[in-house]
């Protein structure tokens, strides 16, 4: 497979662009930190994306070592997609990124695609410790694995055991968190974000 263009530049700020500058990818990247996810739940959650552009992407990431793809044993016998080591180096390059663009994120367009677990992010950065958070929205349930250095970073639907703490909130209060115009304590304190739980964080952010 031939290498992709170039921008033929010797500076590393460049040579990262070779490799995560494409439409889509950083995204991708976004959908892989919640940990090994099959074609059709990627383009599920992708909207918008070509089947064509999508495989293209895929395939780059892999060859890159941004990515790797492996069968799951039966009964499952799918092909998942999960991040490298390397690739899960980009997740402070995100984390940037969700930060410098919050004065773009503005009030929600009609045309905005949402899926629950975009507010992921902006969470993660919120919370401090380690722990697993449940967090229900109408739009949809996901969890956080706080503090997590290997592995997934969050998932769709319900914690799979019994979470540090449980989070509850509208979409409304996801976009402000994300836009930076609300702090989690602050949501916490207002009533904004509701907390049950026993667990370390669910704690703090009573206490906080």
């Amino acid at each position: 497979m031939s290498r992709r263009r170039s921008y033929d530049q010797y500076c590393s700020a460049a040579r990262a662009l070779d490799l995560v500058g494409d439409r889509w990818t950083l995204l991708i990247v976004r959908e892989l930190l919640a940990g090994p996810r099959r074609y059709t739940d990627l383009h599920a959650d992708l909207p918008g994306v070509s089947t064509d552009v999508l495989a293209s992407r895929l395939k780059d990431m892999e060859r890159d070592g941004l990515s790797t793809r492996r069968r799951l044993p039966p009964p499952g016998a799918a092909y998942v997609y999960e991040l490298t080591p390397r690739g899960r180096e980009l997740l402070p390059v995100l984390q940037a990124l969700s930060v410098w663009g919050q004065d773009e994120l503005g009030e929600r367009r009609p045309t905005d695609a949402l899926r629950a677990h975009w507010f992921a992010l902006p969470l993660l950065r919120s919370l401090e410790g380690e722990g697993l958070v449940e967090v229900r929205l109408e739009e949809g349930d996901f969890h956080l694995h706080v503090g997590a250095e290997d592995g997934p970073l969050y998932g769709d639907g319900p914690a799979p055991e019994e979470p540090d703490a449980r989070l509850v909130l509208d979409a409304g209060t996801g976009a402000a968190l994300a836009r930076g115009e609300l702090s989690l304590t602050d949501a916490v304190r207002t009533g904004r974000v509701t907390v049950t739980g026993e667990g370390t964080l669910a704690k703090a952010l009573r206490e906080a």
